[in-house]
């Protein structure tokens, strides 16, 4: 295994800013530091830019909780006696992470954007439901933060070589939740396929975020027509409102309409 280009994202200054200087005193790690999701997404563009991407991210399962952020900072890893200096690239996200640029959301953005990328989840205390989400997320790991250095290189290492890693302590709690999670989602899926065609079109429009009058002109129907099959909808998924319909539909896997926003189906009865 040759150098290992290591991208630190968390939001705590004195805890990024050790975990990088520890691992860039490794003669074989690359360390960068990011203070937030948004500063990260920079590190990860300029790095697939110049041809160097990261291969391991470890994310903060808290980002976007500290009260400070930290922006992007480097560390030359050739200095192997972990004195080399921390210059800042970048200044801090002002007010911190956005929403929805937390650790998980991260993950999944990386599993999606960089799939050559290994994401570790740096955590503070063991949760089976967090864990969980992480991996359906995208993540290879859940390490503790106060692990030994040597535990997080060899979880590093083996991410790396396509390994899974938990704490033992975590493995039967987090089984159990994606083992939930998948009876869910086939439940769902099921419900769904009880849809007509026309129906799931709606769905999808429904996922997409778009009203009643937006799905009328997409789908060449009236309002009444739609407002009939949305009533179909919510009645055979079981649920009472339109947010309820697109969370089931998510757990199936249902993606939102596609395009700009033209009209389609034409040709498809009401």
């Amino acid at each position: 295994m040759g150098r290992i280009r290591v991208l630190v994202v968390d939001d705590h200054r004195i805890f990024a800013e050790s975990l990088a200087a520890a691992l860039a005193a490794e003669p074989d790690v690359d360390v960068s530091a990011a203070g937030s999701g948004v500063a990260a997404q920079r590190c990860l563009e300029r790095a697939t830019a110049d041809g160097r991407r990261y291969d391991v991210l470890l994310v903060d399962a808290d980002l976007g909780s500290a009260a400070g952020v930290v922006g992007v900072r480097t560390l030359n890893a050739v200095d192997t006696t972990g004195s080399a200096a921390v210059p800042s690239t970048g200044p801090a996200a002002p007010g911190g992470t956005p929403p929805g640029v937390d650790g998980i959301a991260l993950v999944e953005r990386v599993r999606n954007e960089y799939p050559a990328t290994r994401t570790v989840v740096l955590a503070e205390r063991d949760d089976a439901r967090r864990a969980a989400r992480a991996l359906q997320a995208g993540a290879s790991g859940w390490v503790a933060k106060d692990c030994s250095l040597s535990r997080l290189l060899a979880v590093m290492r083996g991410v790396l070589r396509d390994e899974t890693h938990l704490p033992p302590a975590l493995l039967t709690g987090v089984l159990r939740e994606l083992t939930a999670a998948r009876r869910h989602r086939t439940e769902s899926e099921q419900l769904v396929e009880s849809l007509t065609p026309r129906e799931q079109e709606v769905l999808r429009c429904m996922v997409a975020g778009l009203g009643r009058k937006a799905v009328a002109e997409r789908l060449y129907l009236s309002p009444h027509t739609v407002r009939t099959h949305m009533q179909n909808v919510l009645g055979k998924l079981g649920v009472h409102s339109t947010l309820a319909a697109v969370a089931l539909a998510r757990r199936a896997g249902v993606p939102p309409v596609e395009g700009d926003g033209g009209r389609v189906g034409s040709a498809a009865p009401a």
